[in-house]
């Protein structure tokens, strides 16, 4: 019984010499790190298979988009005007300086792959000269995630390593948020590469872009979309046919390779190039759904012959790419500017096709009636009064009423004014004067005595020289 009692005090003066050295939150953690060490160790085996399954998984769910996406120059497509041998951007990126950009281009023209080549560019040297990359978009990230990057990007300055913030959509941020890369992008401690939709000079700080690069990314031709989706055939195993030529048609259908999944036309693929207006994502994304759509019939039929991607697959996959923006987007802008030009050429038919255009994209029609207003007094002027009338009762009408409703109101406008007679007159006027009196050397010459404002201690001064004016205007 000693014994049992001594070794009973033994265990009871360890476990209290314990608890004078470690907090109490520790031990309970130990124990059950403990606990659960047995049942990890049993379940590793049948949780191994889950987890291959699980990445295998994972990976059919990327988006042919991102399983498309080139990993170096070499393997991007477009965009020669700026990535073409002797273009400031080459030769920056041959000397391996990497500046802070803006990338400026309509969606999937590949804003985001070059700014992952562009960071990847320093890391094909070497660990010694990595370049750490991070990715945020101003949809999803705040403030606080940028303080964290700019945080660690000073620890990497430490170790003579570059940070790249990549900032996705940053036109979302308002100018007082975009504060924040200035005194990181002046001082070196990041370079930032933001990319956009919208025109920079109305979306981003003054101070931010004098501090960046513009780039301006041009949507994807025709022919480059077309190299892009025949690569993406080749990943997803297809096979590209000429309907052209028959036998070779027959024979191919009849005597179809095993690793071969589906057929496609090339005409087809011309036609998905030309419908998607240069958008790569939305091609791919397009191609993808129609093959997996087709694959899944075969799958359903328990068909094993490969299957023909036909034109009408890819229009049922395929969510006709239109020209919806949003009413701050850079593209409505430009549909606005051909309406403005269409009126002033007093083309009718060629206003009411940029009009449908302009209202295809879901703009606010009281702002399109904003710029019909502008139109009436600078493209027709003072040779047609009735004209601003008009425009200014068109816009009244679309408040009221709205859409779809109003359609027949702005086309009413639009047609009245593309068919008035035009007279620039005023504007010319208005522009002379503003040239006037910005191409003044020195101060401007001060107000005349006899047109001032007559103030009380001013009225003797000017009161002589006031007569004298008005009597010669009278």
């Amino acid at each position: 019984m000693q014994n049992i009692v001594s070794s009973k005090s033994k265990r009871v003066f360890t476990l209290e010499k314990n608890s004078l050295s470690e907090p109490p939150y520790k031990r309970l953690k130990m124990q059950s790190i403990q606990k659960t060490e047995t049942v990890t160790s049993k379940s590793t085996m049948s949780h191994t298979f889950k987890s291959e399954d699980q990445k295998l998984l994972k990976s059919s769910y990327i988006p042919l988009a991102e399983k498309m996406r080139p990993l170096s120059l070499s393997q991007y497509v477009g965009q020669k005007h700026i990535l073409d041998y002797g273009t400031v951007l080459y030769q920056l990126l041959e000397k391996n300086e990497i500046p802070s950009m803006i990338l400026w281009g309509p969606p999937g023209c590949g804003k985001t792959t070059l700014a992952i080549i562009i960071a990847g560019l320093n890391n094909q040297e070497g660990e010694s000269k990595a370049t750490r990359f991070v990715k945020l978009s101003a949809t999803s990230s705040g403030i606080g995630d940028i303080k964290e990057a700019v945080n660690e990007a000073k620890n990497e300055v430490k170790f003579g390593r570059q940070t790249i913030i990549f900032m996705d959509e940053i036109h979302r941020f308002n100018k007082l948020q975009q504060d924040i890369f200035l005194p990181h992008v002046e001082a070196g401690t990041i370079t930032l590469i933001g990319a956009t939709t919208e025109n920079p000079s109305f979306s981003l700080n003054s101070a931010l872009l004098s501090r960046c690069r513009v780039f301006v990314l041009e949507k994807l031709a025709s022919t480059e979309l077309i190299s892009i989706l025949q690569k993406a055939i080749v990943l997803m195993n297809g096979k590209i046919y000429d309907p052209s030529n028959s036998v070779n048609l027959e024979s191919l259908k009849t005597n179809v390779p095993e690793h071969i999944n589906f057929l496609i036309d090339i005409q087809n693929i011309e036609w998905l190039a030309n419908a998607c207006d240069g958008n790569a994502r939305v091609a791919l994304g397009g191609l993808e759904l129609a093959i997996q759509c087709k694959m899944m019939s075969n799958t359903a039929s328990q068909s094993q012959n490969s299957q023909t991607i036909t034109l009408e697959d890819i229009k049922r996959s395929l969510m006709r790419y239109q020209t919806v923006t949003d009413k701050r987007g850079d593209n409505c802008q430009d549909l606005i500017s051909a309406l403005q030009k269409s009126i002033r050429a007093g083309e009718a038919n060629a206003s009411l096709y940029w009009l449908a255009r302009v209202m295809a994209a879901e703009e606010d029609p009281v702002c399109i009636a904003r710029r019909l207003i502008r139109i009436a007094t600078e493209d027709v002027g003072i040779i047609d009064p009735d004209a601003l009338g008009i425009a200014v009762n068109t816009m009244h009408g679309c408040h009221m009423i709205g859409m779809p409703e109003c359609d027949v109101l702005l086309t009413q406008c639009v047609v009245y004014l593309a068919k008035s007679q035009k007279s620039r007159i005023v504007d010319n006027a208005l522009r002379a004067a503003q040239q006037l009196v910005q191409n003044q050397k020195g101060p401007q010459p001060s107000v005349p005595h006899h047109i001032r404002y007559k103030s009380e201690e001013g009225k003797l001064m000017a009161k002589f020289n006031a007569k004298r004016f008005y009597s010669k205007v009278r």
